[in-house]
């Protein structure tokens, strides 16, 4: 947990002591918005997508990801959005090269459960081991659980809509975990744009049992470990 900062309310000068919550990076870090003591918080009138998330960079990994704007509510009634001063991360220090990743060996998709299978062993060959059936049944697919993800398998006919990719990011969100989506029949145009928005890495199961990336997310969650 952060350090708090003080936070005036500008409605009736109540001042509080507030530290920002931390979610973690689809690597695992811990991120949190660095709270602008000097700036001036500002009262919440409506609510607007696009207003609600601010881009943090992870220092562990440098992977810019949309975070929640950080909230302060106050005995006022006056729901305050607190300033972040946004600057650049700590150069993280130079890791121990790990060793090469093999090859991804695949499960041939012929049922609904090979879908599922395939989907855990390339979770495994990520790196998260304690795969397990998620806690939440998501609306459509089976979910996938290891520490620090949560996954969603959807083997139907009916590609991915916006709806199904905000389900698993908020339920993530909920567990402070990151998430990934893999689809056998691929996904809407409008999922892929809101996916892009929200950092979700996407997927597409191909009949060899491989997932194939489709956004820069999946890119860089399956790429090789930097040595």
């Amino acid at each position: 947990m952060s350090r708090g900062v003080p936070v005036r309310c500008p409605a009736c000068r109540r001042e509080h002591l507030f530290a920002a919550p931390s979610y973690p990076c689809a690597c695992g870090a811990p991120v949190a918005p660095p709270v602008d003591r000097y700036g001036t918080p500002v009262p919440v009138t409506h609510r607007a997508w696009d207003e609600e998330w601010l881009t943090l960079r992870c220092p562990a990994c440098g992977r810019g990801t949309p975070w929640p704007r950080p909230e302060l509510g106050c005995p006022c009634g006056t729901v305050l959005r607190v300033p972040v001063a946004v600057r650049p991360p700590k150069a993280a220090p130079a890791p121990t090269p790990p060793p090469a990743r093999p090859a991804f060996q695949p499960v041939a998709i012929r049922t609904a459960r090979d879908a599922v299978t395939a989907a855990a062993l390339y979770l495994r060959w990520l790196g998260y081991r304690d795969i397990r059936p998620a806690d939440q049944r998501p609306p459509s697919g089976v979910g996938l659980a290891a520490s620090g993800i949560l996954a969603q398998v959807d083997p139907t006919v009916r590609p991915a809509t916006p709806r199904d990719v905000e389900c698993l990011w908020l339920t993530a969100m909920t567990e402070s975990a990151g998430c990934v989506y893999f689809s056998l029949a691929g996904y809407a145009d409008e999922a892929r744009v809101r996916a892009d928005s929200l950092g979700v890495p996407l997927f597409v199961l191909d009949l060899t049992g491989t997932p194939q990336p489709v956004n820069e997310h999946a890119d860089a969650l399956s790429a090789p470990p930097r040595t």
